[in-house]
C-alpha cells in the first residue's frame, strides 16, 4: 500500500512539474533558415521581462545576426544592424541601458542556451548585460578532461558535466555571461546559421535577419 501511495504522490509531483514548465514564457526567433523556439527562465526575471518587452515592441524585427562564429555562437540584437550597409561595423548598439547580471548556477551554456551579450574588460566589472544584444550557443563537444579541470571553479554537478559531454556547449562562459533561456525547438537552425559564410569581423556575407515574437 505504501508503495502505491508513493507512486501516486510521485506521479502528481511529475505532473505538476511538467505543467509548471509549460507555464514558462516562450519566444520564437524567426529566420529564413527556420524558427527557434526558446523558453525564458523565471530565475532571470529582469532579462526575461526585458526580452519580452522588446519583442512585443517589435524591437528585434529585421535586425541581423551580425556576429557568427561556427562552433561557438550566433549573436544579434544590435539596433544599428537594421538596414546596415555591407561592411559596416556592428556590435556597439543597444537600447540605451544595461541589465544587472543574473547568474544562476543551474543555467549553463549548453548548446541552445539563450544568453545576454555584454561589454567585457575592466569597464564592466559588474558584468552587466547589454539591454538588447543576445547570443545563442552552438558550442562544440566538451572533452571530459576540460570539464574536470573546470569543475571546481565552476561548481558543476555531475548532471551538468554529463550534459556538456553529450550536448556540447561553451562552458568557459559560465558565471561570466547571463543565461536567460534555452532553445527547445530548432537547434538545427543554429547549425545552419553558424555555417554561413562570414567576412572579417564575423559578420555573415549575406545578411541573416530575424524577427522575435512572444508565443
Amino acid at each position: 500500500m505504501n508503495r502505491i501511495i508513493f507512486a501516486l504522490i510521485l506521479g502528481f509531483v511529475l505532473l505538476f512539474s511538467a505543467c509548471d514548465s509549460d507555464k514558462r514564457q516562450k519566444v520564437v526567433i524567426e529566420t529564413e533558415y527556420g524558427n527557434m523556439t526558446a523558453v525564458l527562465y523565471d530565475e532571470t526575471p529582469q532579462h526575461r521581462d526585458n526580452f519580452i518587452k522588446l519583442a512585443n515592441e517589435g524591437f528585434f524585427d529585421d535586425l541581423l545576426f551580425h556576429r557568427v562564429i561556427k562552433g561557438f555562437m550566433i549573436q544579434g540584437g544590435d539596433p544599428d544592424s537594421r538596414g546596415a550597409a555591407p561592411g559596416q561595423r556592428l556590435g556597439a548598439g543597444g537600447p540605451g541601458y544595461t541589465i544587472p547580471a543574473e547568474f544562476v548556477d543551474q543555467h549553463i551554456h549548453l548548446k541552445g542556451a539563450l544568453s545576454a551579450a555584454r561589454t567585457g574588460g575592466p569597464s564592466n566589472p559588474e558584468k552587466k548585460s547589454s539591454g538588447s544584444q543576445f547570443y545563442v550557443v552552438q558550442g562544440k563537444p566538451v572533452p571530459e578532461a576540460q570539464l574536470n579541470a573546470m569543475a571546481q571553479q565552476k561548481n558543476y554537478t555531475e548532471e551538468q558535466k554529463q550534459a556538456y559531454k553529450e550536448k556540447g556547449g561553451a562552458p568557459f562562459l559560465d558565471r561570466d555571461y547571463t543565461v536567460f533561456g534555452m532553445v527547445i525547438e530548432g537547434l538545427d537552425v543554429i547549425d545552419k546559421i553558424a555555417a554561413v559564410q562570414t567576412a572579417p569581423g564575423d559578420r555573415p556575407v549575406q545578411d541573416v535577419k530575424m524577427k522575435v515574437r512572444v508565443k
